[in-house]
This record gives structure tokens, C-alpha cells and sequence, in this order.
């Protein structure tokens, strides 16, 4: 293996860069009211002369005199809103129009499922890329030597997306912000990375996780950052099905001519390949001594892996439980979407840091969220234990956007409150970044229907977090429908939500969401299903249930009114 290199440069830049950085996050969160007041301001001065800016009086908002009246003519102004109401503006800005949503264009976008068909486009500025995905950057890799000061000893281990995925129609690009962040981070550590950036372009999943620990695996690796977790579970699919292949390509020096790569991805990868024997010899006797090979034999000086631990994906930390080696930190990558870097994890907890001199935050408490004139919190108000809705506001163009999240407050760092992801809510289900939307479901059964003709009176379908699937269940009208022709339902159900939600096709192709379950219903199942919830004390005038969830307790329901 690699022997261990000084971290002496990457800990005295970082130190520097990272450090300036983090005293002036600890210096605004001291007072995250009067924090929250200075964001809000400069957010609304930046963007006061755009399209939306004038349409909703943010000059007039300006003229507040205090934090309280700001606040109240900014909720009396701009609407709270979900992604659909801005997606007008987004389209002016995508046709190259300048000034609509904020001053200027965006420099990119970062794509992500939608409710609808159609995918969130969601604007990157300049200022929102060189202070949020810049700045805390730094504080995010400062904040890993803090933790384990040999954490730049080794090479890095970094999943993340394609920097540029095509181009919106004045000729912006869009792709992964992930990717942009790390092919803009700072040089020193870019010569940390296992593999080149080329490798997210590699479209075959299964040649793209090969390729990825084909590299890795020769090296000393002491950092990994993936966000979902789901991920190492099929890094580590990919070594138990291809450990002797890699121990090949290692000792050549090659990279396995039947993988689907093109010329041009190998001709990237060249450089990072040569012979080794010495190193292939190590990791067949670590086969030989233990059987099923696993990151804490092939890593054994891991200092951090970075992923998610909150919400559903804590599922997937059962599955690699005791793989890794004893004193490795796993930190919890903090509450990240695309539409939003909220904060970061700093410590060994789940909590989120916030930015509040970079993001304007709101917050509805959970037992409001269904009402329809709810009191919205301000970050100051957050109490400790308690869970909330954020609605967030950034320098991106986003205005009281509603994050379609559950979060429950922590800890405060200073005295501004941390939070962490509980769950999607409003009809989303996630179980590895998919965010599949109740009327996405709705709308591909509807087709599915149309397509084959065959008619459903109900279905209903639940998230399996144990197995990485959904399970669907169907009542035909014609119940001599049989296993097979629910199966061929069930394929055209899963083609349609590949087409409406790229998140859930980019999970499919990746593995991480597996084929979904089909299972058919007994005559009048809802029916029997709403009399058993009744029985147990649900009140008739207002039941009501979703199609889409990821409910234990109700799916163990419908799983006694299948048709064996």
C-alpha cells in the first residue's frame, strides 16, 4: 500500500482559508436574529431591480425600519412557493433573458426531479457559488482536519456528478453542483483524488463503480465523501463481484478491456494506472485471509466517510455496519439538496450548522403545516426538540421557497439553532435521493392503464427501505388478471417514472433503487383496508391516505390483502 504523506500543506492552507472562514460563521451565529435581518436586506438590495424584484416591492420592503416590519412586508410581498411558481422566471432565464430572478444570468444550473414531468432547473449564481459552494467549502475541509488532522495523509475517495449534463436553450450549462465543487476546489487537494474527474462521466453504472475502486482500492485512502450512503453499498457490490478482476488490473497496470468506457474516459484514466504487483500481491492475501474483503482490510487508515445519516437513509448503515475501520469518524453530510446547501455537519452529530449571513431562513412548525394561514417562525425562534417545515431564501433567486422537508432543531452552535433531516413531506418519498412525488406515481399508473388497457380500481404504493424498493400494489378490474400480465404493468409503471423523474432513473440505472415489487389486490381492497383504520379509531369524516408512502404500519395492511 501507499505509504502515508505529510498533510502538512494541505493542513496549513486549509488552516488559513477554512479558518478565517469558520470565525466569521461563528461570529454571525452569535446573533442569528439580527444575522437573519443583515441576510434578508442584502438579498433584497441584490436583487430589488430584477423582473421579480419590482414585482414584488422589494424596494418598498427595504424601507422597514426594523427586523419585525421587514419580516411582515416580506410575508405580505412575496407568496411562499414551491418550484412551480418560479419555474416562469427560471424559463425567461433559461431563454437568456438577464435580471428576472436575480441581477445578471445564472452561471449554471443544478437539475433535479420535479412534481411534474418536467425537471426543477435550479439557477447558480456567481455570488452563490464563490460564497456558499467557495467559502463553506473551505470550512467543510477545514473542518475534516479539525476532526482527524490525518485526514489529508492519504488520497480521497469523492463521488459526486458529471460537472456539465447539456445545456439550457441561451447555451448555460446544467449538471451537478457536486461535480463544479469539486473541479473548482483548491489544487492542493485536487492531487488528493483517487481517480480523475472523468469518471463521472462513464454512463454504465456498474463499469463506473468498477472503475472508480479499481483506483481506489490500489491506494491509501484516509477520506471518502459520498452523499448517499446507498452508494458505498454498491461500491462494496461492485468489490465482492469484481476483487479479483481489480487484483488483475492493478498488477498490469490496465483497467478491464470489456468494461463499457470510451477511448477517450481511458485515455483520462491512463495516467493513474501503472503496474503493480506489490500492491496486487497485498490484496490477494487479504482475500486469502479473509474471505469477503472489506473496507477495513484493503482502508485500514480511513480517517472520515462523509454520507448522509439522517432521514431514510439510515437504512443503509445496517448494511455496512463493522465494514470500516474502528477509529474512522462517519460524519453525517448535513442537510444538502439541490435547490440549497443549508449548512454543514461540523462534529460527530447529525446536526446542521446553518449559514444565516448567506441564507434568510423561515420555518412553519410541523402541527401547522396543513393549515391553511400558518405562523411562520423566524430562525431565533426555533425551540430546541421541536420539528419544522424551512422555507428558505438565497442569493439564487429562490424566495420563500418551501424545501418540501421535515427537520427537527438540535444543539445550538452559538446561539443559532442546528437542525437535522427527519423526512420529505407533501406526497414525496425518498429512500436514496429519488424524491418520488404521489402524483408522479398517480400520473404513470394512469398511463400504464392507457397503454395496456388495463383498468385499476385502486393502487397503492409503499417505499421498502430494507430491501431498497417499491412495492406496488394494484386491484384490476379484471380479476383474472394475472401475475404476469401485473408484472408487464408494473414494467411500464417503472419505465413512465424513469421519464417523469431523472432522479429516480439516474437511482435505477445506479442500482441503489431496485426493481419494484408487484402484488396484486383482492377485490374491494381499500374498502376493507379504510374499514380496518376506522376499527382502530381513525375518524370516518376525515380519513384520508396517500398512494405513495413509506408507512410500515400501513403497508403491513395491504400485505394481508394480496392475491396469493
Amino acid at each position: 500500500m501507499e505509504k502515508q504523506v505529510s498533510a502538512f500543506v494541505p493542513n496549513f492552507l486549509l488552516g488559513m482559508a477554512g479558518g478565517i472562514q469558520y470565525l466569521k460563521l461563528k461570529s454571525v451565529s452569535k446573533n442569528p436574529r439580527k444575522a437573519s435581518e443583515n441576510t434578508l436586506r442584502g438579498i433584497l438590495e441584490y436583487a430589488k431591480d430584477t423582473v421579480y424584484g419590482k414585482e414584488h416591492h422589494f424596494a418598498q420592503i427595504l424601507e422597514a425600519k426594523d427586523d419585525k416590519e421587514l419580516y411582515a412586508l416580506y410575508q405580505k410581498n412575496v407568496p411562499a412557493q414551491d418550484y412551480e411558481e418560479l419555474r416562469p422566471y427560471v424559463e425567461r432565464h433559461k431563454n437568456g433573458e438577464s435580471g428576472v430572478l436575480f441581477p445578471g444570468k445564472p452561471i449554471m444550473y443544478a437539475t433535479t426531479s420535479g412534481t411534474t414531468k418536467e425537471p426543477k432547473w435550479v439557477p447558480i449564481t456567481d455570488v452563490y457559488l464563490n460564497s456558499v459552494y467557495g467559502k463553506m467549502t473551505k470550512v467543510w475541509l477545514f473542518n475534516f482536519i479539525k476532526n482527524r488532522p490525518k485526514v489529508f495523509t492519504g488520497k480521497i475517495v469523492s463521488i459526486v456528478g458529471k460537472v456539465v449534463e447539456g445545456y439550457a436553450p441561451d447555451g448555460t450549462m446544467f449538471g451537478s453542483v457536486s461535480g463544479v465543487t469539486q473541479r473548482d476546489c483548491p489544487k492542493f487537494v485536487k492531487k488528493l483524488y483517487a481517480s480523475p474527474a472523468d469518471v463521472f462521466a462513464i454512463t454504465d453504472y456498474t463499469a463506473r463503480y468498477y472503475a472508480i475502486m479499481r483506483m481506489g482500492i490500489e491506494r491509501n485512502i484516509t477520506l471518502i465523501v459520498t452523499a448517499n450512503p446507498s452508494t458505498i453499498v454498491e461500491m462494496q457490490n461492485n468489490v465482492n463481484e469484481f476483487y479479483d478482476k481489480y487484483v488483475e488490473d492493478i498488477e498490469k497496470g490496465t483497467l478491464n478491456a470489456e468494461l463499457n468506457i470510451s477511448n477517450e474516459i481511458r485515455d483520462a484514466i491512463r495516467p493513474y494506472l501503472k503496474p503493480n504487483p506489490e500492491r496486487a500481491a497485498e490484496l490477494r492475501a487479504l482475500k486469502e485471509k479473509y474471505g469477503t474483503v472489506l473496507p477495513k482490510h484493503y482502508w485500514p487508515n480511513l480517517q472520515i466517510l462523509n454520507t448522509w445519516k439522517c432521514g431514510n437513509t439510515k437504512v443503509y448503515l445496517d448494511k455496512f455496519k463493522d465494514s470500516f475501520p474502528e477509529d474512522m469518524l462517519h460524519q453525517e453530510f448535513g442537510y444538502f439538496s439541490s435547490e440549497c446547501r443549508f449548512g454543514l455537519v461540523l462534529d460527530d452529530t447529525d446536526n446542521t450548522v446553518l449559514f444565516p449571513h448567506f441564507h434568510y431562513y423561515e420555518f412553519i412548525a410541523e402541527e401547522d403545516v396543513e393549515s391553511p394561514n400558518p405562523r411562520f417562525l423566524q430562525l431565533h425562534e426555533l425551540q430546541k426538540g421541536k420539528r419544522y417545515c424551512p422555507f428558505v431564501t438565497t442569493y439564487a433567486g429562490l424566495y420563500r421557497y418551501n424545501m418540501n422537508d421535515l427537520v427537527e432543531v438540535g444543539p445550538s452552535f452559538e446561539n443559532t439553532p442546528t437542525v437535522h433531516m427527519i423526512q420529505k413531506v407533501n406526497g414525496i418519498v425518498t429512500m436514496t435521493g429519488e424524491k418520488l412525488h404521489e402524483r408522479q406515481f398517480i400520473e404513470a399508473v394512469r398511463q400504464a392503464e392507457k397503454e395496456l388497457n388495463m383498468p385499476v380500481r385502486f393502487f397503492v404504493g409503499f417505499a421498502d427501505l430494507g430491501i431498497s424498493a417499491y412495492h406496488f400494489y394494484y386491484e384490476f378490474d379484471n380479476p383474472a388478471t394475472t401475475k404476469e400480465q401485473a408484472e408487464q404493468f408494473t414494467e411500464k409503471v417503472d419505465e413512465v417514472l424513469r421519464e417523469v423523474n431523472i432522479e429516480y432513473k439516474a437511482k435505477r440505472e445506479s442500482f441503489r433503487v431496485k426493481d419494484p415489487v408487484t402484488h396484486r389486490l383482492q377485490h374491494e381492497s381499500f374498502e376493507t383496508f379504510k374499514a380496518q383504520c376506522i376499527a382502530e379509531g381513525a375518524r370516518d369524516g376525515q380519513f384520508k391516505m396517500n398512494l405513495l408512502m413509506q408507512d410500515e404500519k400501513r403497508h403491513a395492511k395491504f400485505k394481508k390483502l394480496v392475491i396469493e
